[in-house]
């Protein structure tokens, strides 16, 4: 596990190439804080930052072949190295070192870019061809590791972070006004687009080659057509279940470092910890925290969990100082990130990181098996209302806003009349907010005048492999919430201690099994996660953490927001600092506020998510642009371009 970073560009020569290299890695020493490799040569620059955890002693980066032609720089791991090993060991390759990273190498000299369809793991990888001067960028399929690149003129820099090319390349900060609408939407910004104009994310299951100055990006990699397979009934399907997770777990326990899991006392965290329990000479450390307001302190759950599996257990019950905390981690993040929940993903992490190096989790899961509550509500409970699309479009044109504000039933209504994709689409989004209250200024909204956020939310509805609603918006989750929040959330966190974390559930093989799966397996009359559920019990987790309200790593952020947080976001949403930007309207943040600190309403996520756009404005932003004379930090001050 590390941080990567290079440049491909006549400019990297010699020491300047180094220096430009080492600045880029010295950005990223938290991801990888054990060693830093570096190689210029050609006109091609590759570095890393690394995190040892296979091959302590030889697995320093860049590797290269047998001639050193070819090098690679790997953020991430390999989890069947050994058995590609020995094929191209067979084949007549021989190996320096015994990291998973050696395979990439070898692999490519034999398949080229294809090599990535034997890969079985979580990368994000660099690959420099010096004889044909070629560098080939790869994601994994899912995208829970992540990869940024930016061309500009016959140059094209890359890294796991944006700061790390930001580093050397301060004039890329010019700022996305399309990604921040996406922001204001989502709470994060869809790939491949970033907050920058001029930096692009490498979108999951793709890769990239680039040589002569020319970018071609291809797909690699899709989930499969879903619903397509149905067991004979329910054991057959607990035995395919049981064995596909169980031996996904398995190959993720490889590591030369202390190793755990984070346990929030759920599904399936516990699923996992169950499944590692069984697999494990030895005791497995477990990490979970709570918070002392008792609504949300899982700490319970997972301890009776812990018990039953034997873990040796760690847990905090944690009294953490909220306003130093998103202080701090707003001055790292990149982009703006609104999923309050990186607190306590946060927390566990660095709590497991003070006793191991790796950790699993079971995050995935609500994406592979419809564990959210929004997909029993639009897709069940109001599949019962049965509207003519005329009398929807009436109300939400002519009626809606002519009923007061607060009126019973109004926001609900709203939602019926959609049809049902539009009306998931909607959910997962801040339109209904943003109708409400008008946060948004009208002159920055206005200037996407045919700009919908929502369109790419609707493509992927309207291309999903699947015939079923429920599996249409699981794909639609995996393409945008999965890699742009969940393992956003869960690499930033993790990677801010130096902690590697891998996610069985997101295994390619065992999710392309669970996409296969008819929907009625996930989602039924008798409950969400039903199979899943099924198997947590066929393996012993008690019934207490099965059958209980979803939470994760639950915070308590309203109590948070009308206590400690509250000065703070009064003072950050009302200061003329923040308001002269030009992105926020005055009028609907006060009226926001009111209905909340008043008790009317419980919106403290989207205030949440406007106060993290303000800290990561004053926190990051504008230290980048100082930096880079006569850039700018608000919307009012940007050209009407700058999209």
């Amino acid at each position: 596990m590390c941080g990567i970073a290079g440049i491909v560009g006549s400019e990297c020569q010699g020491s300047h190439g180094y220096d430009l290299l080492h600045r880029m890695c010295e950005s990223l020493v938290h991801r990888g804080p054990d060693d830093e490799g570096l190689f210029v040569r050609s006109g091609a620059a590759l570095g890393m930052r690394r995190l040892s955890v296979i091959d302590l002693a030889g697995g320093h980066q860049p590797v290269f072949n047998e001639d050193q032609s070819v090098w690679v720089v790997l953020n991430g791991e390999i989890y069947n190295f050994r058995e590609l090993r020995k094929e191209l060991q067979d084949g007549g390759h021989r190996f320096r070192s015994h990291t998973d990273t050696e395979v990439i190498v070898h692999l490519y000299e034999d398949l080229g870019a294809d090599c990535v369809h034997k890969l079985r793991g979580m990368f994000a990888f660099a690959v420099f061809d010096e004889k044909r001067g070629l560098l080939l960028l790869v994601r994994d399929r899912l995208g829970k590791k992540p990869l940024h690149y930016a061309v500009t003129g016959q140059k094209l820099l890359f890294a796991s972070e944006i700061k790390a090319i930001l580093a050397v390349a301060p004039e890329l900060s010019t700022v996305s006004q399309h990604a921040l609408l996406q922001y204001f939407y989502f709470g994060y910004i869809p790939d491949p687009a970033t907050t920058f104009s001029e930096i692009q994310k490498l979108p999951p299951g793709h890769l990239l080659e680039f040589v002569n100055g020319e970018v071609q990006l291809r797909q690699y990699w899709n989930l499969p057509q879903y619903g397509t397979y149905s067991p004979r009934d329910e054991g057959e399907c607990l035995e395919e279940l049981e064995s596909k997770l169980a031996e996904a777990v398995r190959a993720r326990l490889i590591a030369d470092v202390p190793l755990g899991a984070l346990l929030s006392g759920g599904v399936d965290s516990s699923t996992i910890v169950a499944l590692m329990a069984r697999g494990s000479p030895r005791p497995v450390k477990t990490f979970s925290i709570g918070f002392q307001h008792a609504d949300f302190n899982e700490a319970n759950h997972a301890r009776l969990v812990a018990q039953t599996f034997s873990t040796e257990h760690h847990e905090l019950i944690l009294e953490p100082n909220i306003v130093e905390t998103v202080e701090k981690l707003t001055q790292s993040m990149d982009e703006p990130f609104g999923d309050s929940s990186m607190l306590p993903t946060y927390y566990v992490s660095r709590l497991a990181r003070e006793h191991v190096t790796v950790v699993l989790s079971g995050d995935g899961g609500d994406e592979a098996f419809a564990g959210y509550d929004r997909y029993r509500i639009h897709l069940q409970d109001r599949a019962g209302y049965p509207i003519p699309q005329w009398v929807g479009r009436l109300y939400r044109d002519r009626m809606y806003r002519r009923l007061p504000y607060g009126a019973p039933g109004r926001n609900l209504a709203y939602s019926i009349s959609l049809p049902w994709s539009e009306r998931y689409v909607e959910a997962v989004s801040i339109a209904p907010a943003q109708r409400n209250y008008s946060l948004l200024s009208d002159d920055f909204v206005s200037s996407f005048r045919s700009d919908d956020p929502l369109s790419l939310f609707r493509e992927h509805i309207s291309d999903a492999p699947a015939n079923d609603a429920l599996s249409r918006v699981l794909y639609l989750d995996t393409k945008t919430y999965l890699p742009g929040d969940i393992l956003t959330k869960v690499d930033r966190m993790s990677m801010a201690v130096s902690l590697e974390a891998r996610v069985p559930m997101l295994d390619h093989i065992f999710l392309e099994w669970v996409a296969s799966l008819s929907p009625e397996w996930k989602m039924n009359h008798r409950g969400q996660k039903f199979i899943l559920r099924k198997l947590a019990e066929r393996l012993g987790v008690p019934d207490a953490a099965l059958h209980r309200p979803k939470q994760g790593f639950a915070l308590p952020l309203l109590h948070w927001m009308r206590g400690e947080l509250k000065d703070l976001v009064l003072t950050l949403l009302l200061e003329s600092r923040t308001l002269q930007r030009g992105y926020f309207n005055a009028a609907g943040v006060k009226r926001l506020l009111n209905a909340f600190f008043c008790g009317r309403t419980d919106d403290c996520h989207e205030i949440w998510r406007l106060m993290m756009f303000e800290l990561w404005q004053r926190n990051f932003l504008e230290r980048i642009n100082r930096h880079q004379p006569g850039a700018d930090a608000g919307y009012a001050a940007l050209p009407m371009g700058a999209a």
